[in-house]
Parts: structure tokens; C-alpha cells; sequence
């Protein structure tokens, strides 16, 4: 029979039971860096929480930060980000001064100025520089008066070429405001939002006298225009484009790049007339008389241009404002204020 040592067997079950120890002690903690290194629980492989979101990492760098190579070019910090202005629950943000304001006007007052889209050709006596080289005109000091009300400084952005031009700036949040002879149709109300009118227009047409009467053949005038199916004339891209195709359906639509190029083409008998408003109608015959005797003006007064301030279309609470702007406003725009204007 063999001799078990006795000292030996103990030896051997000590050790073994330590080695099962380690082994219960070590699972856990391989499982919790295994934890780490995948994001913990709540996030998926190869992320980590931030503040304001997830930034996504290869799953190589997610490993403990004394194991990753040293970076073969130097790294630059990120950036702080600004923290947003903080809404309260019930919708409304504190600016600096204390007040609580809806989150569009907050916009605004926080950023300490108001920006206006606006034309870039300018258009006497909505908006113009005048023989002192000032900034002035109707819808200057629109935006003026808003701004101070808001208590902020005013800037122009006149980077549109078009009139469809300023309607894209404010779509595209390159302004806040858009306040250029702005008509509101159809078309730019699918992209922005207008305030109430501020000023509204009869639609008018300036004919050349020569081929009208080769048009007419004698019938009505109003029987002509009814069914008109000569040339019209209309800037690009504005809202009189629109209107022409829409109530002239059997007229040739002719588009320039400049209102004086639509006047020269009539002049010269390339077109029949000239489509606008009445304002710009009556303004080209109180600038020369005399163009009557080649030229006649017709206004109709069931078709109306109405004007009014373009808003981003998420920006409720300054429609609003606007809105009411507007109403509280001593001096309304009509068409005899506007040519008077335009005297001074």
C-alpha cells in the first residue's frame, strides 16, 4: 500500500482553492472592463456618452486610454461648444437682461440685432440711397421702427439679386425678416410665412399704343384684356411672373432681368405691354408725360398686388409680433402715399 504524504495533499487542496478563488475574483472584473471598453450597458460598441450626444469612435480606440499608440500627428483640442439658451418648461427663454421672451424674439434680442433680407437693386421710395448718400425709403424705416421696438441694432442683407432672391434668404435662415416690396402669392407661402398686408396695389398694364391697335382690331378694350393673347413683358423671377401666366393663360410671357429692360423692349414695339404693379405703372408716367403719346395704361382694379413682411415659417411668435407691429402702426401705406413719396 502507498504512503500518502499528508503535508503534500494539504498543500495541494490549498492551492487549489486558491486558484478557484482567483478564478471567481478575476470574471468579474474582465467582465467589467470588458464593460468599459464596449460603452457600458446603454450604448452600443465602439461609442461613449457626451454631454450633448454620441460621439462615434473605431472600436480599435475604444480601449483604455494607456493601451491606445501614441497619435502620429498632434491633435487639437475640440472646440467648446456654446450651450443653447435654456428653455424653460414652458417654452420660454431667459435672456441676459432677465426677461422671458418666446425662443424666435430670444433669438433676436440675445444676438442684439435684427436681419433684414432686402433687394439689392434698390427700388425709390421703398427702399434707396438718396442724394446725401443715406439709406432710406418706406420700408427702411419699417425695419427701422421694428428694431427699435425689439431694442436692437438693424442689418441689411442685400445679397439677392431677385425678388424670389429675398425669399430664399429668409428660407434659408440668412435673415429673420424679409421687407423688399414683398408680394405674398401662392407660390412663396410654400416656402415662408407673411404678415399681414401693409400695403396693397391694383395689378396694371402699360400698353404700346401701335401693337395694341393691331391687336384689338377694333374690338372693346375690355374685351381685349379679357382675353389678351399678345406679348406681356414681366421681371424674372418675381411675383408678376406668376401672375401673368395665371390670369393670362393665352398671352406669350416674356421675362427680363430688369423692370427698365421690360420698358425698353415696349418702347420699341418688341412686346405688346408691360405687366405691375399700379404704383410702377403710374410711376413711369410721372417721370415723362410726354411717353403717353406713345403708351397707354390700363388698371385693373379686380386683380390686387398686396405686400406684407416675409417670417420664417417657424417663427410664430414673431409673425405674430409683427403682426400686431403692423396694427398698433398711426400711418398706413396706400398708393397716393407711396407717389408722394416719391416726390421727396
Amino acid at each position: 500500500m502507498t504512503k500518502v504524504d499528508q503535508s503534500m495533499s494539504n498543500n495541494t487542496r490549498h492551492l487549489t482553492g486558491m486558484h478557484s478563488a482567483l478564478r471567481r475574483l478575476a470574471l468579474p472584473t474582465l467582465l467589467a472592463l470588458a464593460g468599459l471598453c464596449a460603452g457600458g450597458p446603454a450604448g452600443a460598441a465602439g461609442e461613449r456618452p457626451v454631454a450633448q450626444g454620441v460621439i462615434a469612435v473605431p472600436a480599435a480606440l475604444a480601449a483604455p486610454a494607456a493601451a491606445a499608440p501614441a497619435p502620429a500627428f498632434p491633435v487639437e483640442p475640440a472646440a467648446p461648444v456654446a450651450p443653447p439658451a435654456p428653455v424653460l418648461t414652458n417654452g420660454l427663454v431667459r435672456v441676459p437682461d432677465g426677461r422671458l421672451l418666446a425662443p424666435d424674439i430670444a433669438r433676436i434680442v440675445t444676438r442684439g440685432e435684427l436681419v433684414v433680407a432686402m433687394l439689392k437693386v434698390d427700388t425709390p421710395p421703398f427702399f434707396f440711397f438718396d442724394d446725401a448718400g443715406q439709406w432710406t425709403g418706406l420700408e427702411v424705416g419699417l425695419a427701422q421702427s421694428l428694431a427699435k421696438e425689439l431694442g436692437v441694432k438693424l442689418r441689411f442683407n442685400r445679397e439677392a439679386g431677385t425678388f424670389n432672391a429675398v425669399v430664399d434668404l429668409l428660407a434659408n435662415g440668412q435673415a429673420d425678416l424679409a421687407i423688399s416690396k414683398l408680394s405674398r402669392t401662392l407660390a412663396r407661402t410654400q416656402t415662408i410665412a407673411f404678415s399681414d398686408a401693409y400695403l396693397t396695389l391694383n395689378h396694371s398694364l402699360i400698353l404700346n399704343r401701335v401693337k395694341f391697335a393691331q391687336l384689338s382690331h377694333g374690338r372693346p378694350l375690355p374685351e381685349v384684356i379679357r382675353n389678351f393673347n399678345g406679348s406681356i413683358g414681366v421681371i424674372a423671377k418675381s411675383s408678376f411672373a406668376d401672375y401673368a401666366r395665371t390670369n393670362f393663360p393665352h398671352a406669350k410671357v416674356q421675362e427680363f432681368p430688369t423692370w427698365n429692360e421690360v420698358l425698353v423692349a415696349l418702347h420699341k414695339g418688341e412686346i405688346v405691354s408691360a405687366y405691375r404693379d399700379e404704383f410702377e405703372v403710374k410711376r413711369v408716367l410721372k417721370a415723362d408725360p410726354t411717353v403717353s403719346l406713345v403708351l397707354r395704361t390700363v388698371t385693373l382694379k379686380d386683380l390686387e398686388d398686396t405686400l406684407g413682411i416675409g417670417v420664417a415659417v417657424t417663427d410664430t411668435t414673431l409673425l405674430a409680433y409683427v403682426n400686431q407691429f403692423l396694427a398698433q402702426r398711426t400711418e398706413k401705406l396706400d398708393i397716393q402715399k407711396v407717389l408722394q413719396a416719391l416726390d421727396r
